[in-house]
């Protein structure tokens, strides 16, 4: 009997369109491989302006059960969307520091071994 397949995380990836503190070049890498991988994700311009706004699809970016979510700092994040009235679960999610860690390491977060395969058929 094999075991259940679990449910991959769902991916949040934030471009900070507006803040530009994450470099460039890691923001372009991460959404053009995360495009490539064929793996489902949700992408947004920018959580600080969601935030400022309260916009309402944080509520449900919030409620996805287990997530990664490429962006900034994790702390900062995880007040954008208590700022916004969409607390995330203390357990499940995963925020990558798109700001500090390399592009490679936030990809290999983010689809594991299909991150090493989308790297692998484009040499």
């Amino acid at each position: 009997m094999t075991p259940p397949e679990s449910k991959a995380a769902r991916i949040l990836y934030c471009h900070c369109a507006y803040a530009k503190v994450v470099p460039e070049e890691t923001k372009q890498k991460v959404l053009r491989e995360l495009n490539a991988s064929g793996v489902s994700f949700d992408a947004v311009a920018d959580l600080c302006e969601m935030s400022a706004r309260k916009d309402p699809a944080l509520q449900r970016l919030a409620s996805g059960g287990e997530t990664k979510i490429a962006a900034c700092f994790p702390r900062a994040v995880e007040w954008l969307f208590h700022a916004a009235g969409a607390p995330l679960a203390k357990a499940g999610v995963e925020v990558l520091n798109m700001r500090e860690d390399s592009a490679e390491d936030v990809l290999q977060a983010l689809l594991g071994e299909t991150a090493n395969k989308t790297s692998e058929a484009k040499s």
